[in-house]
């Protein structure tokens, strides 16, 4: 029997997404996706990737949007996976909605970093390269098992500025209060965006049940994020679903909390499948401010997430 996708998910997918897309986003969760990855350039440069790839009979196409980032379709993943590049770690193979929250972070090089929920370390390590080896990161899990996967994965791309934290991200705001420049919450969610069909494993665990848990986690890690970050700092959340309880619901009760500490900054990013965050929800408005977030809707090559970019006045 082939898998299919929970009735309830499907139910709400048909409301939040605009009928034009419904056709692409319902083909992204069926149809092999592309491979994405971008150049570590803690270790090497793009021209060295493109050159070593090519000899190799891989030939990767550029992302308009990221100079350092590149993809290939479905069929050449196995060829790319085998690579001289991928085994040396010159490439990190991260979907291409995964390297925003990075970017519309944009942290300066030399400034203070904190990933909140930073396992399995793919925005940690484009942070650092970011920073292009300068400032700190502080990079925080409280899962062992996926805090020893972060810690592979930092000593093995060589990034030389992350210190690991083995912490609840809960907690980091009474113990380092008002200390970094940015900060990134890429929550752990019901990671809507991600389903395949290919891999039930996905959606198996899926619930309206969890997302209202995943919710209540979300809020007081961004609670904690709030408490780290200096007057000033700015502060991007992201999350992997697209159901609006575990985003702009969240961030509207986070700016009711701190109403006259918090501004949404708006985005600006060169894509299609991109749509404003909602007014409202289940009979639920939410602050007006949140429009500037950033729903990114799953196609067959990106992933669903969301998006949105806080000041600390």
């Amino acid at each position: 029997m082939s898998a299919v996708l929970p009735e309830a998910f499907v139910a709400r997918l048909q409301r939040l997404v605009p009928s034009a897309w419904l056709p692409t986003v319902e083909a992204a969760f069926r149809v092999p996706r592309i491979t994405a990855f971008r150049v570590n350039t803690l270790q090497t440069d793009r021209a060295t990737v493109q050159a070593a790839l090519t000899a190799e009979g891989i030939h990767p196409h550029p992302v308009d949007w990221y100079p350092d980032a590149f993809w290939v379709p479905p069929e050449a993943r196995a060829a790319l996976l085998q690579s001289r590049a991928y085994q040396a770690r010159w490439i990190y193979v991260q979907d291409l909605s995964s390297m925003l929250p990075p970017l519309v972070l944009a942290p300066e090089p030399g400034s203070r970093v904190l990933d909140l929920c930073a396992a399995p370390g793919s925005k940690t390590l484009q942070l650092a390269c970011l920073l292009q080896g300068q400032g700190e990161i502080a990079a925080v899990e409280v899962v062992r098992t996926r805090f020893y996967r972060l810690r592979a994965n930092v000593q093995a791309y060589g990034a030389p500025n992350v210190r690991l934290f083995l912490q609840d991200g809960r907690r980091v705001g009474r113990y380092r209060p008002a200390y970094f420049d940015y900060i990134l919450v890429d929550a752990p969610c019901s990671a809507e965006g991600r389903f395949h069909l290919s891999d039930p494993k996905s959606f198996a665990y899926w619930s309206p049940r969890k997302i209202q848990e995943m919710a209540r986690k979300q809020y007081r890690l961004l609670v904690s994020a709030v408490e780290s970050l200096r007057p000033g700092g700015v502060l991007v959340y992201a999350t992997c679903t697209m159901a609006p309880e575990e985003n702009e619901a969240v961030l509207d009760r986070l700016l009711r909390r701190f109403s006259k500490r918090l501004t949404v900054e708006p985005i600006k990013l060169p894509l299609p499948n991109q749509l404003p965050g909602l007014e409202r929800w289940e009979g639920r408005t939410f602050h007006p401010d949140l429009r500037h977030a950033r729903r990114i809707l799953p196609t067959p090559e990106m992933e669903g997430f969301f998006l949105c970019r806080l000041r600390k006045s």
